[in-house]
């Protein structure tokens, strides 16, 4: 039967296919636009897989099972019709999410959503697969990405396979313009991975309808679903450069200096507490912990403090709320209050302290002064940082940023990264003004 499985493909999603059977690419990013045909390759992969490799056991997975069986399993239930694939061949068990079929292979549906109370992805511990297929990667996280990845083994030397991860998505501003769009532009994308940049122009086969109503959309939108276009951003009030945000990762040439600790306690259920250690600008280390007691905050700041020979006056806390608590218990430590008077250095006029460090801390960004050498929580907080914009509020013609319950608006959740990473400004800030105490 796999002799008549035969589907017209774009040339944009044979090039996809033949990386995808390589012996080399084990990554593969295809996109760039809406109606490139992004579902029908991955279905079409897939498929062939499972028919080709008797018994293997293969992922199909988007951010939410819901909207994975309303989309890409329709896309693969088309595919099925396209060439041939009766019911007589396969079995579809809706409450386990799993298609069995005559040859054993399975292609097993999974929701890849980083859930609050899975964080790890721990579902997926005993999990073997011969391969996966991520429908709009773009709305899952690194972690979900590369746990499902360390998941690829099932009989891969049987099979004489390497370990494939194929990718979908419209242009975005995730790990995924940090891992491969901006490397392809450069030229320095790893060999193991490859990016297919596809358009609607790529695919003959979509109904000229579509393109007329992508036409219909508002500028930002037609820039990137029409056109693919990966800096469709073009938002004046945004403070921090995309490209700058993602080479904190790979500035090197800042060096280290005096240590610091800033940190930004929960406050409510989904929020986490956020503990940096900084070696002068350079951030060594990161430690989030579910929301904790007070005293448990402050026991593990002074193991940190110890550990890292931080002095009590260079260590920075958030005294909004529950954070007044633990400065309470952090002698000598400096209270971030948001809405206190900005330090009085020359320059701009800011509404409140939060606003100053926020620009500062883009001013830092932009100029390539500071090191992230960690790579955990990377997507989290390159989408945090993108969020640092300027707000449109100017009625007393000072500067401030868009307030917190705005930007957990956009991204679902508190900025916890980004505040935590703001906080040390204030030292900088202290610097230029010349003090030697702001409380």
């Amino acid at each position: 039967m796999s002799q008549s499985l035969k589907i017209s493909l774009s040339p944009k999603q044979t090039e996809a296919i033949d990386l995808l059977e390589d012996n080399v690419t084990s990554e593969v990013l295809y996109g760039g636009g809406a109606g490139s045909g992004k579902s029908i390759l991955g279905a079409w992969w897939i498929l062939k897989s499972c028919i080709k490799y008797e018994g293997s056991r293969w992922v199909m997975g988007r951010a939410k099972l819901k909207t994975l069986k309303e989309t890409t399993l329709k896309s693969l239930f088309e595919v099925f019709k396209m060439v041939g694939i009766t019911k007589d061949f396969y079995r579809y068990n809706q409450t386990a999410g799993v298609i069995q079929f005559y040859n054993e292979s399975e292609i097993l549906l999974k929701d890849l959503f980083a859930y609050p109370s899975d964080p790890d992805f721990d579902e997926f511990g005993s999990l073997e697969i011969t391969g996966v297929f991520v429908d709009e990667a773009s709305q899952i996280t690194v972690k979900a990405k590369n746990i499902l990845k360390s998941r690829v083994r099932y009989k891969l030397d049987e099979f004489g396979l390497i370990p494939k991860m194929l990718m979908t998505c419209n242009p975005t501003r995730n790990f995924l313009y940090a891992d491969f769009y901006r490397p392809w532009v450069e030229g320095t994308l790893p060999k193991n991975k490859a990016f297919v940049h596809a358009l609607l122009s790529d695919n003959p086969y979509i109904t000229k309808h579509y393109r007329e109503n992508l036409l219909g959309l508002d500028k930002e939108s037609r820039e990137r679903l029409l056109l693919g276009n990966w800096q469709y951003l073009d938002d004046p009030t945004k403070l921090c450069e995309i490209d700058s945000i993602i080479d904190l990762w790979t500035n090197t040439h800042v060096l280290g200096g005096d240590k610091y600790i800033s940190c930004d306690v929960a406050r409510f259920g989904r929020d986490k507490t956020v503990i940096i250690i900084w070696d002068g600008l350079v951030i060594t280390d990161i430690i989030s912990i579910p929301k904790s007691s007070i005293p448990e905050v402050a026991d593990k700041l002074k193991e940190l403090k110890k550990d890292h020979a931080v002095l009590s006056s260079h260590i920075v806390i958030d005294d909004d709320g529950v954070g007044g608590g633990v400065v309470d218990l952090m002698k000598n430590c400096y209270g971030f209050i948001a809405n206190k008077k900005p330090i009085p250095v020359r320059g701009r006029n800011y509404a409140n302290l939060k606003s100053q460090c926020y620009f500062t801390l883009a001013e830092y960004i932009n100029g390539g002064k500071i090191w992230i050498k960690p790579e955990r929580n990377k997507d989290l907080i390159i989408e945090e940082l993108e969020q640092i914009k300027k707000s449109k509020e100017e009625t007393d013609e000072k500067l401030r940023v868009i307030k917190k319950d705005e930007v957990k608006e956009i991204i679902g959740r508190s900025p916890d990264y980004s505040d935590a990473i703001m906080m040390r400004m204030l030292f900088q800030l202290i610097r230029r003004g010349g003090m030697k105490r702001v409380n």
